[in-house]
């Protein structure tokens, strides 16, 4: 392993500027430089030291351990050993976070062949109520997630699995119960039974607020969608949800999908400072899913709203 004070020199640099170009400018060479230097060194080190995803450039958790200490110490092969031990033990578990349903159909065969890649790797499963649509992201409680969006995502990155169309849960005895379908301007001026988050883009896109002149007009506030189902037959409001609840019959309820609207994004998402090479693996694992797995995608992005039958693998 060689190590040079010149690579050390621009890790320092790179760390303070966030930024590749910043610090090529900072140490008068190319950008292509810094990153052939930042390349050689991880290598070197066996560590990965960036999490590069934006043009703010976040260290890894090993990174930040490596810079403090040899920030702190004479003794490099001592930075390096403790940087290693933070990154393997990043490396023997991973946090998922979810909301109801995680990524329906995806979900198991994402972990399945994450859990072929890694099988040393325990996943710790947890489980989001609408508190938190970034189902512990944002507060660092999760590693990585699977997530509907949109929702206010600073310093949050996500990847696309798939898109689903809107269904709305009404009362059987509702005007427009006995439809087909109904377009979104249809319930603009419906009451509507919203979720319990603070945050004001997952509600907007829940209430519809993008096809109103007005906000909506909101009765209840509920953390999951079993608590709204429980108050949709007693008349207290629409719910606004997507074509996977019609897995699921609810006594006093029916669901009619939604015309005119944007549909639900399912992606996976972790947080920038919290990259790591195992994040990005299960990244991986879950794009090569969606693009290869047609037969699984497919249908949840043109669903047939008729077919109520709950899938095998959910």
């Amino acid at each position: 392993m060689q190590v040079h004070t010149q690579q050390l020199r621009c890790l320092m640099t790179v760390a303070e500027e966030k930024s590749f170009a910043s610090a090529a400018q900072q140490l008068c060479i190319s950008q292509q430089s810094v990153n052939a230097q930042m390349r050689q060194l991880e290598r070197a080190l066996d560590i990965v030291l960036f999490a590069r995803t934006t043009p703010a450039i976040e260290m890894t958790a090993a990174g930040s351990a490596f810079l403090r200490e040899i920030d702190r110490i004479d003794d490099l092969d001592t930075a390096i050993e403790r940087a290693r031990d933070i990154q393997h033990a990043e490396q023997d578990r991973l946090v998922l976070g979810t909301l109801e349903g995680a990524a329906l159909t995806l979900t198991e065969p994402i972990l399945d062949a994450f859990q072929q890649r890694h099988p040393g790797v325990i996943v710790q499963q947890r489980q989001s109520s609408f508190d938190d649509p970034t189902a512990g992201l944002r507060d660092g409680a999760v590693d990585i997630a699977l997530v509907r969006r949109p929702f206010a995502d600073d310093g949050i990155h996500c990847e696309t699995l798939f898109t689903e169309p809107l269904m709305v849960m009404l009362p059987t005895d509702h005007r427009l119960a006995d439809r087909t379908q109904v377009h979104v301007a249809d319930l603009v001026h419906e009451t509507i039974i919203g979720a319990s988050s603070k945050d004001r883009e997952w509600n907007a896109f829940w209430e519809l607020d993008a096809y109103r002149d007005a906000p909506a007009t909101i009765t209840h506030r509920t953390a999951s969608a079993l608590e709204s189902q429980y108050k949709v037959p007693l008349g207290l409001g629409i719910v606004v949800t997507v074509a996977a609840a019609r897995w699921l019959p609810f006594p006093g309820i029916r669901l009619v999908p939604i015309t005119g609207a944007a549909p639900s994004e399912v992606a996976v998402g972790w947080r920038a400072s919290g990259e790591s090479a195992l994040v990005r693996s299960f990244v991986d694992v879950a794009t090569n899913i969606r693009d290869t797995r047609h037969d699984l995608v497919d249908p949840l992005q043109r669903p047939d709203f008729t077919d109520r039958t709950m899938p095998f693998r959910l």
